[in-house]
């Protein structure tokens, strides 16, 4: 097998891109966990660029990496000077950091429109610097910007720019597609010209792609199937316009399916768990959708998917979820059968025979007519199985419940809600005033309950979403309510529908906590997510 080095940009590169922000401390979390992970190089960013970058390469320095090297970026010399008069190059040589990326340029329109050098000087520049930080102990990669580019202008030129770097001593050169806008094929025939003319010099060719063409991934296998073996992304695609290739994907997709040894197979387990921490570092809720880690990656819905599944995962499935340290999930809906209620009886402790299970079939095909939507509401559709087999135990009956708002002249909102119920033969009635009306239920209810089942304590509100099911009736249309909850180990959902937005939240509320009190509870089957504070609504 072939050894692949895996490259991060994602605090660099990746950082680009909008809405990306991290403190140095955050930066250095995200490092420790691309080590975890296994990625070989972690570019750290420009050294000294600002005072984050400075702050970051201070931190950096002090920590201790099982796996991986931290690399500084920075640029080739500056036109008509020398290489140990450049400031830019003297912070990469000053800095702890082994490796120094450097970027230069190959592409003609860029020599005559962006840095204004003739094409020897370009040569010059190049050769200068490699063999300037290579002489004071650095390790250098050069990063060729707009190779692809360059190549399909003038392959000759783009090519001598890559042996002027491995031959000043850069151990790696790697093409750029910097544009994002070069295809497959065209990645693969130029990659295959660099290795066929790079090979008896020993330097390893890589690739760094962006996905402005939804090609990232792609290229970058097609890159590697030609010669490249360093090859560099950012986790979950991160990067200035459409990102970057996305490591989440290409690592799996090299491994699994090329034969190339990219990580340990303990390392690749972890790939979700690393995916989703590093979104949840920059407050971006993980994509559901994505390849290989998403939630939906193997959801099943359709009952003939289902069947197969159940079968032999490989009828519907390219990998087995658990290598990525994923799970799969099977979706109830008005599109499932039988065979997805059955499978989510037997993940829940629940046994349910045919007749029972069409019962429940038909029973959940009525309520999502009526709006009802329980791929998002594993907690609800449990209690939905325990009620039509006859193991439900409610917390209370409920007698009435009661909400009151007022908005006062000097711009206050008030909210108190009271609520009657019965347990055990005893009656409770509780007033509590809150930020909304489910906050203030929610904490009448809690204090009613709270001291019969302490573990109330434990669940929390992290999330709440309304949705307008028919936008023509318009403040008397049915409304649906999603509750996300957690008691800090798992995540679990709960609907609710009504023309009232407060009833149906309600009912979402009522759900939330009967299913985290059930004996026995079984856990989402995907990853459970750190709860959040969400707004009380």
């Amino acid at each position: 097998m072939t050894k692949i080095q895996l490259f991060d940009t994602t605090l660099r590169d990746g950082m680009q891109g909008e809405g990306m922000s991290l403190s140095a401390q955050e930066k250095v979390r995200v490092a420790h966990s691309l080590d975890e992970l296994g990625i070989d190089v972690i570019e750290a960013g420009f050294a000294e660029s600002n005072p984050k970058e400075l702050e970051l390469f201070g931190l950096l320095a002090s920590e201790r990496f099982e796996h991986a090297e931290i690399a500084a970026f920075g640029m080739t010399r500056r036109r008509d000077s020398r290489a140990d008069e450049d400031p830019g190059l003297r912070v990469l040589v000053e800095c702890f950091a082994p490796i120094a990326v450097l970027v230069g340029k190959t592409w003609a329109l860029h020599l005559e429109k962006v840095v204004r050098v003739d094409r020897q000087e370009n040569l010059r520049m190049i050769g200068d610097s490699v063999a300037f930080l290579v002489a004071r102990g650095k390790r250098v990669i050069y990063d060729a910007e707009h190779f692809f580019d360059g190549y399909a202008d003038d392959p000759a030129y783009a090519l001598e720019c890559l042996v002027v770097a491995a031959e000043a001593g850069a151990e790696t050169v790697t093409c750029c597609d910097t544009n994002g806008g070069t295809l497959p094929h065209s990645v693969a025939a130029a990659t295959a010209a660099v290795a066929s003319t790079l090979a008896q010099t020993g330097v390893q060719v890589g690739i760094h792609c962006h996905d402005d063409a939804g090609c990232g991934v792609a290229n970058t296998l097609a890159a590697v199937r030609a010669g490249a073996t360093h090859v560099q992304g950012t986790m979950n695609g991160y990067g200035e316009r459409c990102g970057n290739a996305n490591l989440v994907s290409i690592i799996p997709s090299l491994q699994l399916k090329l034969g190339y040894e990219c990580l340990t197979e303990a390392q690749l387990a972890t790939l979700s768990e690393a995916s989703h921490l590093i979104d949840e570092l920059l407050n971006f809720t993980p994509d559901p959708d994505a390849p290989y880690v998403g939630r939906n990656a193997f959801a099943h819905k359709g009952g003939m998917h289902v069947a197969g599944v159940t079968t032999d995962p490989t009828t519907f499935e390219h990998v087995d979820p658990i290598v990525v340290g994923n799970g799969r999930e099977l979706l109830v809906s008005e599109l499932s059968g039988k065979g997805t209620v059955q499978a989510r009886a037997k993940d829940a402790g629940i046994d349910l025979d045919d007749v029972a299970a069409r019962r429940v079939l038909a029973r959940v095909k009525e309520l999502e007519h009526r709006g009802y939507h329980y791929e998002a509401a594993d907690g609800s559709f449990e209690l939905l199985l325990r009620k039509e087999t006859g193991e439900y135990e409610p917390l209370f009956r409920l007698e009435s419940w009661r909400v009151i708002v007022e908005k006062r002249a000097d711009g206050r909102v008030e909210t108190e809600a009271t609520i009657k119920i019965w347990v055990d033969g005893e009656r409770y009635v509780r007033t509590a005033e809150g930020n909304g009306p489910v906050h203030a239920l929610d904490k009448a209810l809690r204090e009613a309950i709270g001291e019969i089942h302490p573990h109330l304590r434990d669940i929390e509100l992290v999330n709440f979403k309304v949705r307008i099911l028919d936008e023509t009736k318009g403040t008397g249309a049915v409304t649906r309510v999603l509750l996300d909850a957690s008691d800090g180990r798992a995540v679990w959902g709960s609907i609710g529908v009504s023309e009232n937005v407060i009833e149906a939240s309600w009912e979402a509320l009522v759900d939330s906590l009967e299913y985290g009190m059930q004996p026995g509870r079984s856990a989402q089957p995907h990853a459970p997510q750190p709860a959040r504070t969400a707004p009380h609504p």
